[in-house]
């Protein structure tokens, strides 16, 4: 906390009895006309000067602020805390744990790999939905989830005892962006004695749903956040700040979750990757705290670094609410005012852009089927479902030689959702669509027999998953109770699922629960299958678990496009489930619906959702509970003590966590049979010095690929395919496919994740076309590259290492938007990739890049692989990369790309973006300049 304090800003706060240390803003200059998130930044540098990396003059750089300016200035933003979740946060600690090693072997203190900062860890990524719609789906999910991690668990219990300011939130517990806002964040923090925002940087994404609360927190790499961890500033670039001005109040029948598509749809449109986003006006009293943090929450998925509301008086009662206490509370708001950081709904900001949105025109929504930010209002729906399935169904060139001709077929305009009269909405035998018996179909609907016995048809856009799942929305009791409510009146109407769809309920944390049964709506959700399956991210993380074979089975045979309903965030291809195409996302309400409907060709705002007993249509307006309804259950079913209980003992665990035997020491002893946790290879024959950075020459291009290439196309997180080389890899030690687990949960095994990278089933590599997942061609093989054989990426990766030829990846537009996953990075890196070539990257990825040591360029403003001739099989010189070896980072190096029909040269941007970017390259990576940093 030492500080230079030049600008003389050091002093006191009394709030109540207690006094406090702070560094007054006001001592900086003029600042009021500053956002309120430069007001962070500001008070983050005032309090860590210290000569050397933090100046006065970068305070200064901050007070003057243009807001108009292109960012140029470099900052270090010091966070005051770092969260993690178990995917992310496992890789994490092994790196902390082989840094350990590695500092031993340079000859340095081993304990000085240790964290500077408080980190949490949630577990909360690893329950998988394997058991659904039964009174004990809780309980075996969670007997499973141990049996699957029992290793990562250990692991985790290890770190917490070796490693100081490092805490884990065992399992069964809540997902941890829920988590923060319910339990770990301060608002204000204290340490030592002095009162400052707290600030963070988290190893998921959606940290950033920690924005509603007035807090400054963005997603990072784990390598990023390791550095973060060791004591080591995040260097950044003075943002532009996106101005959002919000007016008027949500209209009756809209949600927090069609709110927040609309801002996605609005956002990702005006373009605000690597750019904050700042909430003012009048409109945003009338946004919730829980609506606030929705809104945070879905910041990745429209591009920007936060998407911040300011603290108000709504923030000190969702701090009162949720148990923090009193004085904790009596600070924030004290410490806001006296700092001029409390929000003022008529003050208008210096921005740098400004966009405004008026809350009454918000109207309910859906978004998919691949995309967070394609939204469809929900009229519109079912007619854009039917013109997106083109892009999934193949169908017969006899009779129909157009696929507009096939689809009509499939789904004559004519023809609602069939379901036979007189069996109340329940079924047996409904359809998913009242499409058989078209001729020249694209596809026969699939006649299924249910474990049961009864049997049904399924179709083109049968729902298989609706999931009340994930932070965005199972944070928010309005959405949620909604939810209930709409299932209440439904079993009321003799109403139920249809029984080909999968329905789970995963809450973000244990209060959902508490309220549900306070308010006696527990029995309506599971009437209609939603029982509690756990406490986790689940469905949007991939972890929906198998569908019924039968289902399964037909979906495959005979190649359906299913869908998935889900109450998440992230709805990319191959993300949900295997065997669905087609992902949507949905207010938790309407997931309940879509449930009943059991098919995305439904109008659900015109078309009944099913029949009750007498006969008579049930519509979903029927169903829809009015704000009134919603906030008295709100009022009467949600109390402050439930959070003070919950939380109570969070670190704590359960009896099966506590029961686990765990290592102890101050380093890992790593188990060489293990398949969960290795020793990675990152510091192998690392020397005290680092070496020249060189040119590339003779590079071979691994993947070629096309625009939004998300992390999850690069590094999966779901499940692992038994042919996979990944899956081979698990056979060959003797893990049975039963066991394989997923991805995201082997992390910690650099031999799985690389095997993994670039693995996704629906990746569409250019270089083999026709093939759909993890395929490449070795051009190590072959008289010409022409010739080349198609085979898997890992294997052709081997080859190439063997050859000593480096690798390089084309791709489009947006390469790397999605989750903050560092091993898109690590796998990347680890296969032997040099550099990527892309048109653009999304913030994060690009970071991680050059954190691994893999050079990130970009095409020529307006050009790309297509433009420029480039096919892929030529190979590549890239030259200037050795300027960095002189201090200087060059804006562009020479690329020339030597192929069968001639050669290809262009100058590439260089998106190294700061000096401290620089220095992470010129090491081979961050965790070797923090090791050297701290030798």
């Amino acid at each position: 906390m030492a500080s230079n304090n030049s600008f003389g800003a050091k002093g006191t706060l009394e709030v109540g009895t207690d006094s406090y240390e702070i560094y007054r803003l006001a001592a900086a200059g003029d600042v009021a006309r500053l956002p309120y998130s430069l007001k962070i930044l500001l008070e983050n540098l005032l309090r860590t000067e210290d000569g050397a990396n933090i100046t006065a003059e970068h305070v200064r750089a901050l007070v003057d602020w243009d807001a108009t300016a292109k960012p140029s200035t470099e900052i270090q933003f010091t966070p005051g805390r770092v969260v993690m979740q178990d995917f992310t946060g496992v890789p994490c600690v092994v790196d902390l744990a082989t840094m350990r090693e590695a500092m031993s072997a340079l000859g340095g203190d081993p304990n000085r790999i240790n964290p500077l900062a408080p980190a949490e860890l949630v577990i909360d990524h690893s329950v998988v939905a394997d058991v659904f719609g039964a009174p004990d789906s809780f309980a075996r999910n969670v007997e499973l989830e141990y049996g699957r991690n029992k290793e990562r668990y250990q692991f985790l219990r290890w770190g917490q005892g070796a490693f100081d300011d490092f805490k884990v939130v065992p399992p069964g517990t809540g997902i941890v962006h829920q988590v923060n806002i319910e339990h770990l964040a301060r608002t204000i923090m204290v340490r030592d004695g002095v009162a400052y925002p707290d600030t963070l940087v988290g190893t998921d994404s959606h940290t950033t749903m920690v924005n509603g609360l007035g807090v400054v927190g963005w997603g990072v790499g784990g390598i990023e956040a390791e550095a973060a961890m060791l004591g080591q500033p995040v260097s950044m670039l003075i943002p532009r700040v996106v101005g959002f001005k919000l007016s008027g109040e949500l209209p009756d029948g809209a949600t927090a979750t069609d709110l927040v598509l609309t801002i996605t749809e609005q956002l990702r449109e005006h373009g605000v990757v690597g750019k904050f986003v700042e909430f003012y006006g009048p409109g945003v009293s009338a946004v919730p705290l829980a609506n606030r943090a929705t809104i945070g929450n879905m910041s990745p998925e429209y591009g920007s670094t936060i998407a911040i509301f300011p603290i108000d008086e709504e923030t000190v009662r969702y701090l009162q609410l949720t148990g923090r206490s009193e004085q904790q509370v009596a600070l924030v708001e004290a410490y806001a005012k006296e700092q001029g950081i409390w929000h003022d709904p008529d003050a208008t900001p210096d921005y740098s852009e400004y966009l405004e949105l008026d809350l009454g025109t918000v109207v309910p929504s859906i978004a998919g089927p691949k995309r967070p930010q394609d939204r469809v209002s929900l009229t519109d729906a079912k007619t854009a479902f039917r013109s997106s399935l083109r892009d999934y169904v193949e169908h017969d060139e006899q009779p129909h030689t157009d696929l507009d001709d096939a689809v009509e077929d499939t789904f004559p305009a004519s023809d609602p959702v069939a379901v036979h009269p007189g069996n109340g909405g329940e079924a047996p035998h409904a359809v998913a669509s009242a499409a058989s018996g078209a001729q020249g179909r694209a596809s026969a609907p699939a006649q299924v027999t249910l474990e049961d016995g009864t049997t049904c048809e399924i179709d083109h856009g049968a729902v298989v998953i609706a999931a009340i799942t994930s932070c965005t929305n199972t944070s928010n009791p309005a959405v949620m109770i909604g939810a209930a409510l709409v299932a209440k009146k439904a079993v009321e109407r003799g109403l139920n699922r249809k029984p080909w769809v999968k329905t789970t309920l995963a809450p973000g944390s244990k209060v959902v629960m508490d309220y549900y049964e306070r308010a006696g709506l527990t029995p309506y959700l599971e009437k209609l299958g939603f029982h509690l399956v756990g406490y986790g991210c689940t469905t949007c993380i991939g972890n929906s678990g198998p569908l019924a074979d039968s289902i399964s089975a037909a979906v495959n045979e005979n190649d359906l496009s299913v869908v998935s309903v889900l109450s998440g965030n992230r709805n990319f291809e191959g993300r949900i489930n295997p065997d669905v195409k087609m992902n949507y996302l949905a207010s938790p309400p309407l997931v309940v619906a879509y449930a009943l409907a059991g098919s995305m060709d439904i109008d659900i705002t015109t078309e009944p959702l099913g029949t009750d007993a007498q006969g008579q249509p049930v519509y979903l307006s029927d169903l829809w509970p009015t704000p009134a309804e919603i906030e008295e259950v709100i009022d009467s079913a949600i109390a402050s003590e439930m959070f003070t209980r919950d939380y109570a003992d969070v670190f704590a665990g359960d009896d099966q966590w506590r029961a686990l035997p765990t290592p102890e020491g101050n380093t890992f002893e790593w188990d060489p049979d293990s398949t969960y946790v290795r020793r990675p290879p990152y510091f192998e024959g690392m020397q005290a010095e680092p070496s020249p950075v060189t040119d590339i020459a003779g590079a071979r291009v691994l993947a070629k690929l096309g625009d939004s290439v998300t992390t999850d196309h690069i590094s999966p997180a779901g499940a692992i395919k038994a042919d996979s080389p990944a899956g081979e890899y698990l056979s060959s030690h003797g893990v049975g496919r039963r066991d394989f687990n997923s991805y995201g949960s082997r992390r910690g095994n650099h031999e799985v994740m690389i095997r993994g990278t670039f693995a996704n089933i629906r990746l569409r590599n250019q270089l083999a076309p026709g093939t759909e997942g993890g395929f490449t061609r070795d051009f190590t093989q072959g008289s010409s590259p022409s010739d080349a054989p198609v085979t898997t990426i890992y294997d052709a990766s081997v080859a190439y290492a063997e050859a000593g030829t480096p690798l390089v990846v084309l791709a489009g537009k947006e390469y790397g938007s999605g989750s903050s996953r560092d091993w898109a990075a690590k796998g990347t890196a680890l296969l032997g990739v040099r550099a990527v070539i892309a048109e653009s990257f999304e913030r994060i990825h690009r970071s991680n890049l050059i954190g691994m040591g893999v050079l990130p360029l970009q095409f020529p403003e307006g050009e790309n692989a297509e433009s420029l001739g480039l096919t892929g099989e030529e190979t590549y010189d890239i030259a200037g990369i050795e300027a960095l070896n002189e201090g200087e980072t060059p804006s562009t190096v020479h690329v020339t790309a030597h192929g069968e029909s001639g050669t290809v040269e262009f100058d590439a941007l260089v998106r190294i973006d700061t000096p401290g970017e620089a220095d992470y390259y010129r090491h081979g990576g961050i965790m070797q300049y923090v090791l050297r940093s701290l030798l």
